[in-house]
């Protein structure tokens, strides 16, 4: 397979470090607020990406962190009147829950920054003794003029950048030079180094935790395009400053946006998934953000989101038609065309209108009833629709896990009432009556289709 690397930008085959195996790093989520549906994007391409990373017969080891210490969210603690450890654990909690009611599988493992400080003095230390960082006034930077290759990841120029904004102390040696560890402050939380207490700066932060659990070199690397700079260009320079190799592959994704600005919680624009979920079911919403490319902006808007739970609808309603006449087939081979647009750096939508292809030509061969060739589309769709996490025969999926799926199985019994009382008015020969509960179905958006197995319905848009 090949993947765009955002370090070379370019297309290159993905050639793991160790065969048969590939491990994952993506910064996860700083937990200053509950997550928007830009947050969760970038769990849902990097769990494509793992899903279809072992489809190829990697073991994948999926590391997704946790900053549950930053600027942002010890100010959310003050306004609040509260720890922040409070603010971090309540709103890891929501992420963690917008991750798997999206049908996000759980990472190999998800470590806490707090929890990995000697990791961090550890590699402070080292960089320090490279001459690549430096103590000062109890704070520890990162030394920018020591590394000429600073700049490498975003394609800056060093001469050309401003100030690093996470510290403006005189003490830096240059107005580059990016903190490493931040002296403590009366009221903040602190823990003890060699240099004095303080607590940890968060570039430093995953550069330590991508060591422990990854290694000194590892597969791939990723986040959001906004994580490119400052966060990333950090992390590979002090890393490799410290004799490490680091990622072999960088990844990014691009944003949900509105109004052509990135969805931000400072913006007011953000969309909460646990809001959202309660207008569409959780996997249209899946079905919603893996769609477009994964380095593709998407912008978001309430008639895009409709098109896509009816898009996904489409899918789900060929499945279950086709289920009831063969039975709940196995997911068996992928076809030829989504593991060529699967191989291409994840072209999501060219992979699903390999889906839609099959289904279109499955959807013939219901009228035909049971047969092999049905049986095989219904394979294929499954197992093409596993690797997207979007297989509605997933019992993660099932019966939805929002008010609008609990609505749609409200309106399944509802249609099922008013589809037993045609079938009494028809066989009691009153075909009138039958006709007008048919109608007043079709004015409420629900089709009825007459099959030799009996009546069948879908919401209309759905077929």
């Amino acid at each position: 397979m090949h993947l765009y690397d955002t370090a070379t930008r370019a297309v290159r085959a993905f050639e793991p470090l160790e065969p048969g195996r590939a491990t994952i790093y993506l910064c996860g989520a700083t937990v200053q607020a509950p997550p928007h549906i830009g947050h969760i994007r970038s769990g849902v391409a990097f769990d494509v990406l793992g899903r279809w990373l072992e489809h190829r017969g990697y073991a994948v080891t999926f590391i997704r962190n946790v900053t549950d210490i930053d600027d942002k969210i010890l100010a959310n603690g003050l306004v609040e009147g509260v720890p922040f450890w409070v603010i971090a654990a309540r709103n890891e909690r929501a992420f963690s829950r917008g991750y798997e009611v999206l049908g996000c599988r759980p990472p190999t493992y998800e470590p806490r920054a707090t929890g990995h400080v000697p990791e961090m003095v550890a590699l402070m230390q080292r960089l320090i003794d490279a001459g690549h960082a430096y103590a000062a006034g109890g704070d520890v930077y990162f030394d920018v003029g020591s590394w000429p290759a600073y700049g490498e990841l975003s394609g800056q120029r060093p001469d050309e950048m401003q100030a690093a904004a996470d510290s403006d102390s005189s003490a830096k040696r240059d107005p580059r030079d990016f903190a490493l560890w931040k002296a403590a402050k009366p009221g903040e939380p602190q823990w003890e180094t060699p240099w004095g207490p303080g607590r940890p700066g968060w570039h430093l932060e995953c550069s330590a935790m991508a060591h422990r659990y990854c290694g000194p070199e590892f597969d791939i690397h990723g986040g959001g395009l906004d994580l490119v700079f400052p966060h990333h260009e950090n992390e590979l320079a002090q890393s490799r400053a410290a004799g490490d190799g680091f990622a072999r592959y960088w990844m990014h994704n691009a944003w949900v946006t509105t109004s052509g600005e990135k969805m931000s919680k400072s913006l007011g624009n953000s969309l909460l998934v646990s809001e959202v979920v309660q207008r569409v079911r959780p996997v249209e919403l899946r079905y919603y953000l893996v769609s477009p490319h994964y380095r593709s902006h998407q912008e978001f808007s309430e008639e895009a989101l409709a098109d896509a739970a009816a898009g996904y609808r489409r899918i789900e309603g060929f499945v279950h038609r086709a289920v009831e006449l063969v039975g709940p087939v196995a997911p068996t081979v992928l076809c030829a065309d989504f593991e060529s647009a699967m191989d291409d750096d994840l072209s999501v939508p060219a992979a699903l209108a390999a889906v839609h292809d099959v289904v279109r030509e499955g959807n013939k061969l219901i009228a035909d009833g049971a047969s092999p060739a049905l049986a095989g589309s219904l394979g294929s769709v499954r197992a093409m629709l596993g690797v997207l996490g979007l297989d509605p025969l997933d019992p993660v999926w099932a019966g939805g896990s929002s008010d609008s799926g609990r609505f749609r199985d409200v309106v399944d019994a509802l249609v099922g009432v008013a589809l037993d009382q045609r079938a009494a008015a028809r066989a009691r020969k009153d075909f009138e009556a039958a006709d007008q509960v048919r109608d007043a179905l079709h004015a409420a958006g629900v089709v009825v289709e007459d099959t030799p197995h009996g009546p069948r319905w879908t919401l209309e848009g759905e077929a």
